[in-house]
């Protein structure tokens, strides 16, 4: 939605100025100082089917109404420009997609083709439909009555244009006015699109002292530094003196982490029914730009603007008019789609046509390969992450999903593919080898026809057979894929070898022809899934936009679980407390409340992580540094009792999450197997011990001991699973030469990277190894190492968790009588099982190991 009309920079005529945001402007704003009104807040802390009423709360947002004065410092001409930015969601928006697009030339170059690609379809229907002789193309008539010639040539089928113009019918000028009309919006909408863009140029080229020609070898964490540094310097956002790097990401994802949050509350139509076909998962392109539209952007949608949800959603009592309301705005928007629907399929057959022909020319084998559903990629996104970042974690674990899913295989189809395979060739072959002898064959009627639906249908058949040189190993490939990924569903934990598993997760990883398809159709379905399946859960998003809103200042209304706050978003079964047990630090005792403020799966915990790691210089609140030293101290002491422990036997490592955790992180590849064994096989360091022994006393246990005790059985343990253990001086010498777990990271672009060229010092690698050469020769392949093994420590963390928890209640149901059983508290922890209405309400995303 566009900003209120006000002209901020007539404000800015002196060198001193008072200026204030776009949605507290008012007409005394004109003058020298403004107001700062307390913002308005949602809580965060209810749950969508909580009917009681919510204090307010804000999040980072003054109290008490003041006076804020901004004395902006002299500065030159061009760099006066970017005083007070109005919009500074879009702003932030176009700066990451000029780095990511490689700068102005391209993205001019972009836009004006995709005019000419609307202009050039319309052309060619109207020149296929009207200016071409067919029944001389096709041969049914002489391109010359009066002459014996045989050869056709252009000309000959070709309609004059004024003859072509003269066909013309009433449709064909109305499809062209509208036509028209489109190109001119899309040709006013490509200028102011390059306008912006210039203006994104000159802030890169002056303020932060970027060319275009620079831009390959540097990274958005560097971009992101230097516009921070700027902030300082000119006062992009006048409300806040210093942006922090959460404040930029939640400028440019603030709809996108409201999308990953309520996808993770179920809240979006992913699933739906289809007669005849049954359960169907899809969430196409279309449905996400009609939700989109629904929600955030489109005139009625929750959100007033870029970055405030209307004041009414503060309102409990407005919650049944504003069902209401969005109910009948997802039906005209699903009215809409469904008027349209033919013209949009039409559009979507014609340009995914002419997209992929040349490819499916001359590899007609692309429709089998595999690619990451637009569902898939929503439900493994964490908070605040970027696109770049997303496709960099999905590729790395592209190559395990696709195996994975190869691995599965039908006898009974195979075995039709092959006959139909075997078939389909000796036709092929016969009509090849006829046209071999006498090339006249190939201009017999529908022969290439014929040729091409065999192609296609060896493709096809040759995709149903296995291969026979595969290893059946599915669960250290979801393993693998757990470690990239970081969500799967817990149940899936051993079941990766069933077929059901293998249905699930191929609705996140689907056939590319599958995915093509369903674009393709997605116009006539859209409609019904917004009236059927969305609109139904119009009163449910209305409470979770109020329940699950914050205002943050600087920033405006975020989703309250973007904020990664694992205090009150913390998942139970993911929390390590400083004295090394699993537990919530700082949590409510209401097990209800809790749960309903939490998401499962550890998404705020997994993507509190990843946040930290890939921008090491943000200055986390107290919770969140508490939760990543209590993982780090918590492995530590877990690696000191696997390494000193006299018993330390392959029964005992499978008894300890890190072991566990390492052993699991070894099998996704020969790199990774190197640093697990090096960790496990390495001396323990002072500090180790030192703290080992400091959380054991905290905790009232007998401390370790002072050496390695690793005997016989914890090497043979270590042989059998991760290969022969070796020397430390071994390991210093393996490390000085060997190649880094992700050296390929080298070979992408910097522009591409994730996090800072330097790396993190502070990683839970460098917690259990110590900097080591070949650790500090490549941060940037440690980073991404890191949090791979955080994320199986953690899922196997709150397994363990979760298997210990179910053993209690187990214990206490097999218990003869009631007055046996230990009493059940009146306000229960948080630990207390999640009851069934929420089970079903939330879903389950967990992990999986091999």
């Amino acid at each position: 939605m566009a900003s209120p009309n006000i002209n901020y920079r007539s404000l800015a005529e002196d060198d001193t100025n008072i200026f204030c945001e776009p949605e507290q402007v008012t007409a005394a704003a004109a003058a020298t100082i403004t107001k700062t009104d307390d913002a308005k807040s949602y809580t965060a802390a209810a749950h969508l089917e909580n009917d009681h009423e919510h204090e307010p709360e804000s999040e980072d947002t003054p109290h008490n109404s003041g006076i804020m004065i901004h004395i902006v410092p002299e500065t030159g001409k061009e760099s006066h420009h970017w005083n007070h930015i109005e919009d500074l969601d879009c702003f932030f928006s176009r700066m990451y997609n000029y780095q990511q697009k490689h700068g102005f030339r391209v993205i001019v170059m972009d836009e004006v083709f995709q005019v000419l690609e609307f202009g050039f379809v319309v052309w060619l229907l109207t020149f296929t439909t009207h200016c071409i002789k067919f029944d001389v193309l096709f041969g049914d008539a002489r391109p010359d009555p009066n002459s014996n010639r045989t050869k056709t040539y252009i000309s000959d089928i070709v309609i004059p244009t004024g003859a072509c113009v003269a066909k013309f019918n009433t449709l064909t000028y109305l499809i062209i006015f509208m036509a028209a009309i489109y190109l001119g919006i899309r040709l006013l909408k490509m200028i102011y699109h390059i306008t912006q863009y210039a203006d994104i140029k000159r802030f890169y080229n002056k303020a932060l002292g970027i060319e275009d020609n620079d831009l390959e070898d540097i990274t958005w964490h560097e971009i992101q530094q230097r516009t921070r540094k700027v902030q300082s310097e000119q006062h992009m956002c006048i409300d806040k003196e210093m942006l922090t790097e959460l404040d930029i990401y939640h400028r440019i994802l603030r709809f996108k982490n409201y999308l990953v949050a309520l996808m993770n509350k179920n809240l979006l139509p992913v699933r739906f029914h289809l007669p005849l076909v049954g359960e169907v998962v899809s969430l196409s392109r279309g449905m996400l730009w009609n939700i989109d539209f629904i929600l955030f952007r489109g005139p009625g949608s929750p959100f007033q603007n870029n970055w405030q949800l209307r004041d009414e959603f503060a309102v409990r009592s407005n919650q049944t008019e504003l069902a209401q309301r969005l109910s009948k705005l997802i039906l005209f928007v699903a009215l809409a789609n469904l008027l349209l629907s033919p013209v949009i399929f039409l559009w979507q057959l014609i340009y995914f046509s002419f997209s992929y022909v040349n490819i499916l020319r001359k590899e007609p084998s692309a429709l089998g390969l595999r690619t990451w559903s637009n569902y898939g990629r929503l439900y493994l996104r964490h908070f605040n992450e970027l696109e770049h970042e997303l496709d960099a974690r999905l590729n790395r674990a592209y190559e395990y999903a696709d195996r994975y899913l190869n691995s599965f295989s039908s006898p009974l189809a195979a075995v039709i593919a092959r006959n139909v395979l075997f078939l389909s060739g000796g036709v092929l072959l016969l009509i090849l080898g006829l046209g071999i002898f006498d090339e006249h064959v190939f201009q017999v009627e529908h022969v290439l026809t014929i040729i091409a639906v065999l192609t296609v249908v060896g493709v096809v058949c040759r995709t149903m057979i296995p291969d026979e040189n595969l290893i059946w190993c599915p669960e250290q490939l979801m393993t693998a894929i757990l470690a990239h990924v970081h969500y799967l569903p817990t149940e899936w934990k051993q079941q990766a070898h069933t077929v059901h598993v293998r249905k699930e997760f191929s609705h996140f990883f689907q056939f590319r022809a599958g995915y093509l398809l369903s674009e393709i159709f997605s116009p006539f379905v859209t409609p019904f899934v917004l009236i059927f399946v969305f609109r139904p859960k119009a009163m449910e998003i209305v409470k979770f936009f109020r329940s699950f809103t914050v205002s943050v200042r600087g920033v405006g209304n975020v989703c309250s679980f973007a904020q990664m706050d694992v205090r009150k978003h913390g998942n139970p079964d993911w929390q390590v407390n400083n004295s090394g047990q699993m537990d919530a630090p700082g949590m409510a005792a209401e097990p209800a409340t809790a749960q309903q403020r939490s998401l499962a799966g550890g998404k705020t915990e997994m993507s509190l992580v990843r946040f930290t790691l890939n921008n090491p210089e943000w200055q986390m609140p107290k919770e969140a540094s508490e939760f990543i030293k209590g993982i780090r101290e918590h492995a530590i002491d877990e690696l000191v009792k696997a390494k000193t422990a006299p018993q330390a036997t392959p029964a005992a490592a499978r008894g300890n999450p890190l072991t566990h955790s390492l052993i699991s992180f070894g099998t996704i590849g020969e790199e990774y197997c190197s640093i697990a064994n090096s960790v496990l096989a390495a001396d323990l360091s002072p500090e180790q011990l030192q703290l080992s022994q400091s959380l054991s006393a905290s905790r009232g246990m007998p401390g370790v001991g002072q050496g390695f005790v690793a005997g016989s059985d914890f090497r043979q343990m270590l042989q059998q699973n991760l290969g022969e253990p070796m020397s430390s001086a071994s390991i210093r010498q393996q490390m000085s030469t060997s190649v880094t777990p992700l050296d390929s990271m080298r070979r992408l672009r910097l522009s591409k990277a994730e996090g800072r060229i330097e790396g993190p010092k502070d990683t839970l690698l460098y917690s259990l190894y110590g900097v080591e050469p070949r650790l500090a020769k490549n941060p940037i392949g440690v980073t991404v190492a890191d949090m791979c093994l955080s994320a199986l420590y953690l899922h196997e963390l709150s397994q363990q968790k979760r298997l210990a928890r179910q053993s209690r209640i187990d214990e206490a149901d097999e218990l003869p009588g009631p007055s046996n059983r230990p009493p059940r508290p009146q306000a229960p922890t948080r630990q207390t099982v999640i009851t069934s209405k929420a089970a079903e309400s939330t879903p389950l995303l967990g992990s999986i190991r091999s």
